[in-house]
């Protein structure tokens, strides 16, 4: 692939997610995948990886797909994403076949490949990023494009394999510097009291401060836990600095 330097430069001066994502599907797109699904997550346990409302989604994919694989659960029993959570770098789905014709593939997990084959994912490569902590982990699946075999994909990969991979990664640190609210985007006036609880005001300080009264800042805080869907303020924090959403260069 020509001019990875140049690629690489557009991905780094993206100003938000949206202008990330769009320059990432066109040259992800150039390189022979056309369907993309990209997920992270700092909210992986021992037994799971959270809730999905609170993990970044960006895909290409199609609605139908998207439904199936993340609302309906297809995403429990997905062999590339447990290969991604064991695993840094990027693997062919060679793999899956491979391990599927040894029968180390559940049942389950077997159903998952059906449904991807029903829905012409069935050539590409998964590359997964070196987590930053043991609760955070992300990855993403580059589909190639329709009636492409995994050989084909396997050659273009020994291309410009490696230029695939420093891009990927570049979207990743850019994403974790962009803020992304999903479905958990706070109000102006909400982000505004956290911030001023993460500088350690109290809720008569912040009152004084915004000229409103302690119970107007004390709702804004309740609507903030339940917009971000936590337990208790210092959570709340928690999980608007994890989604950018605080001390921006326009929050306050």
């Amino acid at each position: 692939m020509q001019n990875v330097i140049g690629n690489v430069d557009r991905l780094t001066k993206a100003a938000s997610v949206e202008e990330l994502w769009c320059i990432h599907q066109q040259l992800m797109a150039e390189c022979g995948f056309d369907r993309l699904l990209y997920g992270y997550t700092r909210y992986r346990t021992s037994n799971g990886l959270g809730d999905p409302r609170d993990w970044v989604i960006l895909s290409t994919q199609k609605p139908e797909y998207m439904k199936a694989f993340i609302d309906d659960g297809f995403y429990h029993n997905a062999p590339m994403i447990q290969w991604a959570l064991e695993n840094d770098g990027a693997c062919s789905w060679r793999w899956l076949t491979e391990t599927a014709s040894r029968g180390n593939l559940t049942p389950a997990e077997m159903r998952v490949m059906a449904f991807n084959k029903s829905m012409q994912v069935t050539a590409g490569y998964t590359v997964s990023f070196r987590s930053v902590s043991q609760r955070s982990k992300g990855a993403i699946a580059l589909t190639a494009k329709p009636g492409l075999t995994q050989d084909q994909v396997d050659n273009m990969w020994a291309e410009n394999g490696d230029a695939i991979i420093v891009m990927n990664n570049v979207l990743h640190l850019k994403l974790l510097s962009l803020p992304y609210s999903g479905e958990r985007k706070l109000t102006t006036r909400q982000r505004e009291v956290l911030q001023w609880v993460g500088d350690g005001k109290t809720t008569q300080d912040i009152a004084v401060l915004l000229g409103l009264t302690p119970a107007t800042i004390e709702k804004h805080l309740r609507l903030a836990r339940q917009t971000l869907d936590a337990e208790t303020t210092a959570q709340a924090i928690l999980k608007a600095a994890f989604y950018n959403q605080m001390f921006g260069a326009d929050s306050r």
